[in-house]
């Protein structure tokens, strides 16, 4: 990751910032005033962060002096215009005689070097992640210290191998103005020995894809008069999966959200917890599963309440490993995330068996056993003897476990991907019962709630009861994993048996070795280089705009294949090039 200094700030660079001059009359009416002024989108605070890292890490942090103040508050202190100003050109309104300065460089004797190279988006982003970070350090209310800004020092290797891609299929637009899709998933479904492919765009279109074509299958926003898919971060049609055994039964599985209060929730808030929205998981039951458009009929499944627009039910999927007659034949499993309570005086939500939110849930869709009746409990559920547990889940402690999929080559493992906070994305091995720590461990770190909540901290050494990632990096090489696949076709030697997967906002490509993926260690990452139309390229240059929002999917025999949400183009990965001169993996 990022190496945390190439030169100093010397002790004076922000001094004056925190705690000279005076104060205003309320620090609170100072940040509600603040915060339209400074970025706060993920993407720019991470850049930020990294600016942060590389040029001021050396001397300051938020929460006490090292060579430089603490720098918890500045932005509370301080006007963002001289705060720009100051770090451009230290020197030069020292000799303006700008009192604030002055009175700073008269205690310290010493000049800031001037960081004037610095681009205007630069500056934005860096002062917005020492706004975001001073007001987060100013809640700390545990007091707790050692916050790590660069959690992985580690930087993730060039790995000399380069994805060859070619355009597959373009989602027709469901909006005039971008994001002109919302495209989100795409998966295979066995038919009549050949296998067709479908996407689903969060707005509620269910598409089949067949050979260049892309067709509407199933119109599942339609069907719904209480569907929502605004404000966006995840919501509307979220995720679908195919019964194993569709060609039988055409049963086929959707998740979706809705108006808070639209029906009476199986999974309620609290009285005292407020409710932005609700996800709802469905049965259809197609009439005829060959037919190109979906005619049948549909059942309510379950209904969860959520507390906030974000960190949903991303993610439904049945194991394809398993076969009639064996346990977890015909079980489905659903990704439940903590609907952004994890870092709030409501993280309890998120961290206990007797709530839903923070969970995978295993069910038996065609049982009865349930409490609503609409679905069957797993005899074999870790939790079903656990007084007070909900007999559902079959494993906990995530934020948003966006995507989970098991090796189909002879492994059996299950990867569930967990977007983290600000600092820790993870790649985690699937175990029935296991609690992977959010919202007290984000990656291999801690995290405490009540401290500054855009930080973690080093483990207590009596650490003990959580179950950590394979796989991680820091928030310098990304920001939410986009989880993906065991590669184990025969097509390109090169990409068998590796984990591929990816950062979503970036659209970076990354892998891991599934023989290394091994519980009790984390898995060393590599980069993926990628080429497009017989040119080096990053998944950046080919969007619109900076965020990539990058998905992986598959199609026929698993093959796979990259899309990105927002502009509904589809490519296959049909190769992969090893680059001589650049350092290997193994």
């Amino acid at each position: 990751m990022i190496r945390k200094l190439l030169f100093y700030l010397c002790p004076f660079c922000i001094c004056c910032l925190s705690g000279c001059g005076e104060k205003k009359e309320s620090e609170a009416a100072v940040a509600d005033l603040q915060l339209a002024a400074y970025h706060t989108d993920e993407f720019s605070i991470q850049s930020g962060m990294a600016l942060f890292n590389t040029h001021c890490a050396g001397c300051h942090n938020f929460q006490q002096q090292e060579i430089g103040p603490n720098l918890s508050g500045i932005t509370l202190e301080a006007d963002k215009e001289w705060l720009s100003a100051f770090i451009r050109n230290p020197a030069g309104m020292i000799e303006s005689g700008d009192g604030r300065a002055t009175e700073s460089f008269e205690k310290y004797g010493i000049y800031m070097p001037a960081f004037s190279f610095l681009e205007d988006e630069e500056m934005e982003q860096l002062l917005g992640f020492i706004h975001v970070f001073s007001k987060a350090e100013k809640r700390n209310t545990s007091n707790r210290t050692g916050g790590l800004l660069n959690p992985v020092p580690e930087k993730i290797p060039e790995s000399g191998l380069t994805l060859v891609i070619e355009d597959a299929y373009l989602i027709p637009a469901t909006a005039d103005n971008p994001p002109l899709t919302r495209i989100n998933k795409m998966e295979p479904q066995a038919s009549r020995g050949s296998q067709r492919v479908f996407v689903s765009d969060l707005r509620g279109m269910l598409y089949r894809l067949e050979r260049d074509s892309v067709f509407p299958y199933l119109d599942v926003g339609g069907r719904f008069p209480d569907f929502i898919d605004r404000p966006g971060l995840g919501t509307g049609f979220g995720s679908f999966a195919f019964h194993p055994a569709f060609e039988e039964n055409g049963l086929l599985y959707t998740t979706h959200t809705e108006s808070a209060g639209s029906a009476l929730a199986d999974f309620r808030m609290p009285d005292s917890v407020g409710t932005a929205l609700q996800w709802v998981l469905s049965e259809w039951q197609t009439k005829n599963p060959h037919s190109d458009t979906f005619q049948g009929t549909q059942r309510e499944v379950l209904r969860i309440d959520m507390h906030s627009a974000v960190h949903g039910v991303q993610e439904i999927k049945f194991n394809p490993n398993a076969k009639p007659g064996q346990p977890d034949y015909g079980l489905l499993y659903i990704g439940v995330g903590d609907g952004g309570t994890g870092q709030t005086d409501k993280n309890y939500l998120a961290s206990s068996h007797e709530w839903v939110w923070g969970s995978v849930l295993r069910i038996d869709p065609l049982g009865t056993s349930s409490r609503n009746g609409k679905y069957g409990i797993p005899p074999d559920n870790p939790l079903v003897e656990t007084p007070g547990a909900l007999p559902e889940v079959w494993c906990r402690g995530f934020r948003n476990p966006h995507r989970f999929s098991w090796d189909t080559s002879g492994s059996g493992k299950m990867f569930i991907s967990n977007i983290g906070q600000h600092s820790v994305e993870e790649i985690n091995l699937g175990k029935a019962g296991a609690d992977y720590g959010w919202p007290r461990r984000e990656g291999t770190l801690l995290f405490d709630p009540a401290a500054n909540t855009e930080l973690v901290y080093p483990l207590p050494a009596d650490d003990q009861g959580f179950t950590y990632p394979v796989a991680q990096y820091d928030h310098d090489e990304g920001n939410a994993v986009c989880g993906g696949y065991v590669y184990t076709r025969d097509d390109i030697p090169l990409l068998k048996g590796k984990y591929i997967f990816g950062d979503i906002p970036r659209g970076s490509l990354f892998f891991a070795n599934l023989a290394e993926m091994q519980e009790g260690s984390q898995a060393p990452v590599f980069r993926f280089g990628l080429e497009y139309q017989g040119r080096p390229v990053k998944l950046v240059d080919l969007v619109p705009g900076q965020r990539v929002d990058l998905r992986l999917g598959l199609g026929p025999g698993r093959a796979l294949y990259l899309f990105t949400k927002a502009d509904g183009r589809i490519y296959r990965v049909n190769g992969c090039k090893k680059m001589q001169e650049a350092v290997t993996a193994p």
